[in-house]
C-alpha cells in the first residue's frame, strides 16, 4: 500500500472549478484582458522529461517495489503526476557496459557485439516510462569506444578516428561508430522499444574525466560525420531522428549551429540539442529545427536537493527552476525541455535529481521544488502542442506568461510569477472554449500543484475569467 505521505507528494488536491457554462454575467471583461491567439502558432512542443543514466536506471529497477511504483507514478502519471514525456537514456562505452567492449582489429573486421537484454536497468526504465504513454526516446552516446578515438580511452578527451585532422594508426573508424550506434538502435528493437532520437556527443566542449569525445570549435568532425550516420540510419530503415551536439551550454551550442547549418547538416538532422550548465537558453538559435535543452541540473557547488520552492531564490529551489523553463519556452522557443536525473535514493548532498528518499528506511519519497516546477508545465503542456500568440501581459509585471494549445483543442496558459507582489489578471476564455470548463493550478510556498479558485464573468455573449497570482508562484489555467 502507499504510504499517506506518498499519496501527499502525489498532489491529490483542491477544489473542483465549475463550468463557465450556464455562470451569471457579472461585468464586461476588460478592455486590457488576456487574449490568447490560438490562431497564431509559434513553436511546437516536444515535451519534458529527464535521464536516468549512468546506473541510476539500475538503482531504480533493484528499489522497494512500491517505492519504484509511486516514484513512476510521480513521474508519468498524467492525472496527478509530472506527466514527463521523453526520457533520455546513455549509450554506454565503458568497457563493462558497452555493446563493443573490445575493438575488432581494424575498422573493416567484423565487430563482436554483445547485449544483455539490460543495459544497465535502461531497458527496464524505458519500458516502465513506456507502459505510461512515453513515446519519445532519446538514445545519446557521450563517447565512441575508446579503440574508436585519438586517446585509445573512452574516458579520456579525445576525437573519431578518420575525422577532419584525426588519423589513426589503427584506422578510419567513422563508418564503425556509426553502425555501433545504428546496432545500439537495434538491439532496444529486439527489445521492443523503439528509440525515437539518437545522438553520437555529449559536451564535446568539456574533458571531463569520464567518458567524453571532442569535436571542434568549428564542429568540422561532426559536419564530416553526421551525413555518415544518416546514410547508415537510412539505409537500415529506421525512422530515428539525429540530434547534434548537446553543447555544455546554450552559446556554444550557438556556436556549433552556425557551422552546422553553414555546412548544410540540416537536412540530415532533425533536433538541435544543448545544456544549460555554461549558459541559459535566452534566445533562439538560428535554425529552422526544433532546439532541445537535452539536459540541465544544479551543480554541486550550488546547493544540495531540498523541497524548497522559494527562499533566496537560489539556483536549487524550484521557482528557479520554473523561471529556466518558462523563459526557455518564451524567450529561446525551446522544443524540450528535460532535466538531468530523476530518481536517486538518499542522494540529498546533489540537486541534480528531481526525486529523492527520505524517512529511517529510506522509503518515503520526497519531491524536489524543482519537480514541482516541471510538473507546473509537464502535467499540462503535451507532446505536439503548440505555443501560441498571447495579447495584453505587458502590465503583468515580473510575469513570465506562456500560452499552448494541445492537440485535443484544450488550451493552456502559464503565469510565472517571478516578483515579490501579488498579481492578478482577466484572460478572455477562447472562442472556441466558450461555455467549457476552466480550471487552475497553484504551486508556491504553501501549494504543491492544488487546485485554485477563479474569478468567473461573462456578459454580451464573451466569457473571461480572473486568475490571482501569487507572489513567486506558479499558477497553470486549463480551459478544456
Amino acid at each position: 500500500m502507499r504510504t499517506s505521505s506518498t499519496y501527499h507528494a502525489l498532489g491529490l488536491l483542491g477544489l473542483t472549478v465549475p463550468s463557465l457554462a450556464g455562470v451569471a454575467a457579472c461585468s464586461a471583461p476588460k478592455a486590457d484582458a488576456i487574449t490568447i491567439k490560438t490562431d497564431s502558432k509559434l513553436q511546437k512542443i516536444d515535451g519534458f522529461g529527464f535521464s536516468q543514466a549512468f546506473t541510476r536506471a539500475a538503482e531504480f529497477q533493484a528499489a522497494d517495489p512500491q517505492l519504484s511504483k509511486a516514484a513512476l507514478d510521480l513521474f508519468f502519471d498524467k492525472k496527478n503526476g509530472a506527466g514527463f514525456s521523453i526520457i533520455r537514456n546513455w549509450i554506454p562505452s565503458s568497457s563493462n557496459y558497452t555493446i563493443e567492449p573490445n575493438s575488432p582489429g581494424s575498422p573493416s573486421s567484423t565487430p563482436q557485439y554483445r547485449w544483455d537484454g539490460w543495459d544497465e536497468g535502461q531497458v527496464w526504465f524505458t519500458k516502465q516510462a513506456r507502459s505510461y504513454g512515453v513515446k519519445t526516446i532519446y538514445a545519446d552516446a557521450w563517447s565512441a569506444p575508446g579503440f574508436m578515438k585519438t586517446s585509445g580511452d573512452e574516458a579520456k578527451p579525445g576525437f573519431l578516428c578518420g575525422t577532419p585532422g584525426h588519423e589513426c594508426a589503427s584506422g578510419d573508424w567513422r563508418q564503425a561508430y556509426a553502425d555501433y550506434l545504428v546496432q545500439y538502435v537495434e538491439f532496444y528493437k529486439k527489445e521492443g522499444i523503439d528509440i525515437t532520437h539518437l545522438g553520437f556527443l555529449n559536451e564535446p566542449d568539456f574533458k571531463p574525466s569520464y567518458s567524453n569525445m571532442q569535436i571542434s570549435d568549428n564542429a568540422s568532425e561532426a559536419i564530416d560525420f553526421i551525413p555518415i550516420l544518416r546514410k547508415t540510419v537510412d539505409h537500415a530503415r529506421l525512422d530515428v531522428s539525429l540530434t547534434c551536439c548537446d553543447a555544455t551550454g546554450w552559446d556554444k551550442q550557438a556556436e556549433y549551429t552556425k557551422a552546422l547549418v553553414a555546412a548544410g547538416m540540416q537536412r540530415d538532422l532533425d533536433v538541435i540539442t544543448s545544456h544549460m550548465y555554461s549558459s541559459d537558453a535566452t534566445y533562439p538559435l538560428d535554425t529552422i529545427l526544433p532546439t532541445w535543452i537535452s539536459e540541465a541540473g544544479v551543480e554541486t557547488s550550488s546547493g544540495r536537493f531540498v523541497p524548497t520552492w522559494y527562499s533566496t531564490g537560489n539556483v536549487n529551489e524550484g521557482l528557479a527552476w520554473a523561471i529556466k523553463i518558462a523563459k526557455g519556452l518564451v524567450d529561446a522557443n525551446l522544443n524540450a525541455y528535460l532535466f538531468w536525473e530523476g530518481f536517486e535514493i538518499n542522494q540529498q548532498q546533489s540537486a541534480s535529481h528531481l526525486l529523492d528518499t527520505t524517512g529511517p528506511d529510506q522509503k518515503t519519497i520526497l519531491p524536489s521544488g524543482i519537480f514541482y516546477a516541471f510538473s507546473m508545465f509537464s502535467r499540462f503542456i503535451r507532446p505536439d502542442a503548440y505555443r501560441v500568440a498571447i495579447e495584453g501581459t505587458d502590465k503583468l509585471a515580473d510575469v513570465i506568461t506562456a500560452a499552448f494549445q494541445n492537440t485535443d483543442k484544450s488550451v493552456i496558459v502559464v503565469f510565472t510569477n517571478t516578483g515579490a507582489a501579488n498579481q492578478s489578471t482577466e484572460i478572455l476564455v477562447p472562442p472556441h472554449q466558450a461555455g467549457s470548463s476552466a480550471k487552475a493550478w497553484l504551486t508556491d510556498n504553501d501549494h504543491k500543484i492544488e487546485k485554485t479558485p477563479v474569478e468567473q464573468t461573462r456578459t454580451n455573449g464573451h466569457s473571461s475569467i480572473k486568475v490571482d497570482i501569487p507572489a513567486h508562484s506558479v499558477v497553470t489555467v486549463k480551459f478544456a
